[in-house]
Order: C-alpha cells, then structure tokens, then sequence
C-alpha cells in the first residue's frame, strides 16, 4: 500500500510552526506495510489542495492530512476533499449536538462557524477526536483513502492510535516493516562504521547509522511477510553489534536517556541527586520529565556561582585550586549532591555555556563526574558552542553514563 501526507497550513510555509506531524506518521507507517512516497506541506488556498488531493488519489493509495480542521475560513481541508471527488459536504446534526455540549461543558455557548465542523460527504465517516472540536475524516471511494486529522499533535497523536491504526490494520495484508534501533555512547559515528562495516550496504535487512545528541544511533531495518519472519532477519544484525559494541549500548528503540537511566534506579531501588551549573537545570528536568521520579531522585540545585558551589559543600579548596570549571571541581560537586541529600549517585556538572570563555576554557567545555558509594565516573568532553546542544548533550551524557555505571556495579 503506496502512501502520501498532506500537512496542510500557511503557517507551515510561513515557517510560524514547524511540521512534527509528517514525520511522527511517517515513523508509524512501516510497521504496518505501508510505503510512504511523498510528503507536501500545502497552504490555506482550495484550488491547491483540491488540486492535490486529485493528484493524490491518482498515484497513492491512501493519503494522510494533518490540519485545516477547524471552524474558521481558512480550515479548507474538508471542502478540498468533497471538491476533489465531486461531492456536497451535508450538516450532521448529531455531530452539531456533540459540540453544543462540548462547550456548554466549558461554560461556553458555541460559536456559529463550528457548525462547518459538521459537514461530512457520503464517502466520509467521522473519526472520533476526544481532545478537541475538529473530528477527523475517514473517506473511501474507488480503493483510494483519505484520512484527515487535526493539525495539534495533541489531537491528532491520540486519533491515529485509537481511530486510525486498528483501521489501517484491518486493510494491510502486504509485508510489514521492522525496525530496531540500538542506541550507543562513547565511540565515533567513523568508529562505529569500521567496527560493523560488513553490516552496511544491504538492501534487507538494511542497517543505518545517525549522529544524535544522546549518541550515536544504528537502526536496522527488516521487510517481510509477517511479523516474525522480519524480526528474525534484523536478528543475527543485532546480535553482532551487541557483540562488538556492548559496552557502549545504553538503550533500544523509543528509549531516551532519562528513562534507561531512571528504570536502572528504580529497578536497583537506588536514588539519585544533582548539583548542575552550565547545564542550567536542564538535567533535573529531564530526570523529573519521567513519571515516578519522586521515587528515586531527591533533588538538585542549579549553582552558577562559586558562591552558590561552596553554599552546597564543594570544598573551598578544590575551587581555588582548580577553578570552577575543571574535573576536580565536578566531582567534588557530584560528592557533595549525593552527601548533601544522602542519595546513593550524585551527579556534576560544570562546563562554559558562553558567550565568553570562563577561567581560559573554551565554550562548550565541559565536565561531568558521577559519585557512589563504589566508585566514580569522569568524563571531560568538548560540545559544539549553541546554548542548547550543550544543555542537552551534557543532561543526555550524563544520564546514559549513570546508566551504564549502575549497570557496571551490579545494581541495574
């Protein structure tokens, strides 16, 4: 099954919003054997996306919307549809009832124009959007399908796993796609490449590589008639980069550093704090960004001062001897979290954010040191000079690093 996605929206093109839709739909497509071919962001003009969906129908078999679902002029995506296929959009009067008593549950009269949320063709259906006002539409006619969603990805995210995916499941009986993504941190995109190079080039299963800031990541991908059959051949694939790549593997598929990180803590019922500077917090929400972080991490302070540093018990000396910026000073932070709030990990970090150097380091210096009761971990490494790459890098090191060593000491 050949698929398109339409993002529809002049905010799009205006560069106002950034589309995130396209992509997360098109993550969600190979699983279920469908083939995406084309994506266009298309404006608020009728005659264009009439136009497309025309264009569509004729060389995909099923095309998905996102935006131009709602009640104001400008949302044209229904009246595009029932123009491409020569039909007269009616007013569902169930539907209009359904959205009286969304608003009147709001303490809100609604507003006449939603009343064009309403409108269905004979070929559409409704799909369900528990999140907000604009139902979505599922049409068929001639083989061909169009699934439109709303725009919000708090709308349509939710309507795609309920309405839609039980639907398109249904339908697809060609091959699926797999995939696996096995994600590492400590070599080189070029290390990587010449460890497994015998892995690259193949067609099925194909096996990718990409730079990310929480490392560098390897997804193979697998095509075949089932399920099962794909997984066995992505199979002997991860078996050989586990192999050869072991000690730097630190999470697989949608896993993010802050969950690897916070599943090792709870699983050893081990706990966690953090004294920050250059990553400015970043860190700390992160670690709280995962449900059930009360139970393992007890806390942290940003300090951005030496003031701050010696108020949270990093000896006065180790500042004076080696800065404030130096992998004597991380440690003696990462020390001092974990005996401050009596945690069992205690995580540093010091680095220069910029604009200027600090104490004769570079921006993007930075230092990052994890203490235990065991032992500890020192990393010094250099991040490209952007504000946010280093908050993010230095977070995503440092959490994939407590990963790894609560592993090492047996208690992950």
């Amino acid at each position: 099954m050949k698929a398109e996605i339409f993002s529809i929206g002049t905010e799009l093109l205006m560069g106002e919003l950034t589309d995130t839709n396209a992509a997360w739909i098109a993550g969600q497509l190979p699983p279920l054997g469908i083939r995406l071919q084309w994506v266009s962001i298309i404006g608020d003009d009728l005659a264009m996306l009439s136009d497309a969906f025309t264009r569509g129908l004729q060389r995909s078999d099923v095309i998905f919307t996102t935006g131009g679902l709602g009640p104001t002029q400008d949302d044209l995506t229904r009246e595009a549809v029932a123009q491409a296929l020569g039909e007269t959009p009616t007013v569902q009067d169930e539907v209009v009832q359904g959205l009286e008593r969304y608003f009147a549950g709001r303490g809100m009269t609604m507003p006449s124009h939603n009343i064009k949320q309403a409108h269905l063709i004979p070929s559409a259906r409704f799909v369900r959007n528990r999140n907000g006002t604009a139902p979505g539409w599922w049409v068929e006619k001639e083989g061909r399908i169009i699934v439109c969603m709303p725009g919000p990805p708090g709308e349509m995210q939710p309507i795609w796993q309920e309405e839609v995916a039980p639907r398109l499941r249904e339908l697809v009986d060609e091959e699926v796609t797999i995939t696996r993504n096995i994600k590492t941190l400590g070599m080189s995109e070029a290390a990587i490449d010449e460890e497994i190079s015998e892995y690259f080039g193949h067609e099925n299963p194909y096996l990718g590589i990409y730079s990310k800031a929480d490392g560098i990541h390897l997804r193979i991908i697998a095509r075949a008639r089932d399920e099962a059959a794909a997984r066995e051949q992505i199979a002997p694939v991860e078996q050989a980069i586990v192999d050869r790549l072991g000690p730097y593997i630190w999470g697989y598929d949608d896993e993010t550093p802050e969950q690897a990180a916070g599943q090792a803590l709870a699983e050893g019922g081990l706990t966690l704090a953090t004294l920050e500077s250059c990553s400015g917090g970043f860190l700390a929400n992160s670690i709280t960004d995962m449900p059930g972080s009360s139970d393992y991490y007890k806390g942290g302070v940003v300090a951005a001062t030496k003031e701050m540093l010696l108020a949270n018990g990093v000896p006065a000396p180790t500042i004076d001897r080696h800065g404030t910026v130096s992998r004597e000073t991380a440690l003696a932070m990462a020390q001092a979290a974990r005996a401050s709030w009596g945690a069992d990990y205690g995580i540093g970090i010091t680095g220069v954010i910029g604009p200027e150097a600090v104490e004769e380091q570079p921006v993007g210096q930075v230092y990052v040191a994890i203490a235990s009761l065991a032992g500890q971990r020192e990393l010094e490494f250099r991040t490209p000079p952007r504000r946010i790459v280093i908050k993010r890098r230095v977070s995503n090191t440092a959490l994939t690093e407590l990963r790894k060593l609560i592993v090492s000491e047996g208690g992950g």
